[in-house]
């Protein structure tokens, strides 16, 4: 039992470590970054951003589901649990199928999310979606962390469907993250799309990883941000952008 028991976890292991190395897997075109909204070198590239934006198929073979299904059992086990009462019966069913859903986004494109919903409009002023809700799982521990996105940008011309901004949004929630980077890959994605003036991305979630364990400091929450082309270069299109995610709505 202690062999199986070890083999089971450890096609658990592999399974997940195949899933993390594939967010990074892309239709092959370049980020900008936010020195100024220029594409860098490949040598600059950081390997987690570089391939931020494609597309890893489906993954619907069998065994693979059994296989993140014994993975359940063989953890309900090791918490000292039996998986074989009624209660728990088809727990393993129901995480592996939750887990294909939370980490959907690995399976999305971003050119089929937008689907050519770029409009040439001669608009060139700020336009800001904000509190958009966005939940994610921790890569380190896989627990979720949750909160809003605010996203803006400045066009140059050319103007996105509103409802992509949040579609961009949960398309990379959905994946194994740290904030740091789906705060990142927000902005480099309607950056990719539009080459706008300027985006600008804050997201504030709180972590149930410090929440529910380790440090346990509910109602801390983790502010990132994420500035490209005028957005970092003019501090008073900046502040324009951080005054209005301050400012609360009239309507509910």
């Amino acid at each position: 039992m202690v062999q199986l028991t070890f083999q089971l976890a450890r096609r658990f292991q592999l399974l997940f470590a195949m899933t993390i190395a594939s967010s990074s897997g892309l239709n092959g075109a370049s980020s900008p970054t936010a020195n100024n909204g220029r594409v860098p070198s490949a040598s600059s590239v950081r390997p987690d951003r570089s391939k931020s934006h494609g597309l890893m198929p489906p993954t619907t073979d069998e065994s693979d589901q059994e296989a993140m299904q014994d993975a359940v059992r063989t953890l309900l086990i090791s918490v000292g649990e039996d998986p074989d009462r009624e209660g728990l019966l088809k727990t393993p069913k129901r995480v592996a199928e939750a887990m294909r859903f939370l980490t959907s986004g690995y399976h999305q494109s971003l050119e089929d999310l937008v689907n050519g919903a770029i409009f040439d409009e001669g608009h060139n002023e700020m336009v800001l979606v904000r509190d958009i809700n966005a939940f994610s799982l921790c890569e380190h521990h896989m627990l979720p962390f949750m909160g809003k996105v605010h996203v803006a940008y400045i066009p140059d011309q050319k103007v996105v469907g509103l409802s992509k901004l949040a579609r961009i949004v949960e398309m990379y929630s959905r994946r194994l993250q740290v904030q740091e980077r789906l705060t990142r890959q927000i902005a480099e994605a309607v950056q990719s799309i539009l080459d706008p003036q300027g985006v600008a991305v804050v997201m504030e979630a709180s972590h149930m990883c410090m929440v529910m364990r380790g440090v346990q400091k509910p109602g801390s929450w983790t502010v990132t941000s994420a500035m490209l082309g005028v957005f970092q270069e003019d501090s008073k299109t900046r502040e324009e952008f951080l005054s209005l995610i301050r400012h609360q709505p009239a309507f509910t």
